[in-house]
């Protein structure tokens, strides 16, 4: 298979975007927002614009119209080509095919979870559950208000749902974390530092100290 010539995910959703209509930066920017399509993509302004310009440099979309709101600056509507709409259909496919490691920042923190104690641990997990609920329950917000009741077809917001699983996944584990270690079952072993580094006893103590 040849490498592929444009890799960021944030051209996957421009390319997802212009499925439905032709649109322009700004459009995208907003219509990806109100989805809550920025949890699955790493958006700001300069990234967006800088993958409309490579997808234009490389022939997978291209510029339609120019239209102008009110007093705003005009503004270039863009469509996809023929080459970018098949690119996007194999990149797609690909990915949905395929799972890959994508190396979560959290995993990495919990794999020296024990470096912190068991009282520090229990309260930065706590605080994480209260961030987590929150996502939760945005994710749950935008669902609702988008989908159903004349609102988006289902398909159209179906990352969202898989996101809500993962974030109600990720909140019980943590839940259950978090009471393990203030309830002593998830014990930490003694560590003495030595010239040659840690080593552990065989003592444990649990949550409550």
């Amino acid at each position: 298979m040849a490498k592929r010539k444009i890799t960021n995910t944030v051209a996957l959703a421009v390319l997802g975007l212009l499925q439905e209509r032709p649109m322009h930066p700004y459009e995208m920017a907003t219509t990806l927002r109100e989805r809550l399509k920025d949890s699955s993509f790493k958006l700001n302004s300069g990234s967006l614009y800088d993958t409309v310009e490579a997808l234009v440099r490389h022939g997978w979309i291209e510029p339609v119209r120019t239209v102008r709101e009110g007093r705003r600056p005009e503004r270039t509507v863009y469509a996809h080509t023929d080459l970018g709409h098949r690119e996007f259909l194999a990149w797609l496919d690909e990915l949905l095919r395929r799972p890959v490691p994508e190396h979560p920042k959290f995993a990495a923190a919990v794999s020296y979870l024990g470096a912190l104690g068991p009282e520090a641990a229990a309260d930065a997990l706590a605080e994480r559950v209260e961030h987590l609920t929150r996502h939760v329950e945005e994710i749950e917000r935008v669902l609702a208000s988008t989908v159903g009741a004349g609102g988006l077809p289902r398909l159209f917001m179906i990352e969202a749902e898989y996101l809500l699983h993962v974030a109600r996944a990720e909140l019980e584990w943590t839940r259950r974390t978090v009471a393990e270690i203030r309830g002593g079952s998830l014990a930490w072993p003694e560590a003495e530092r030595t010239d040659q580094g840690w080593t552990w006893s065989g003592q444990e103590r649990g949550g409550n100290g």
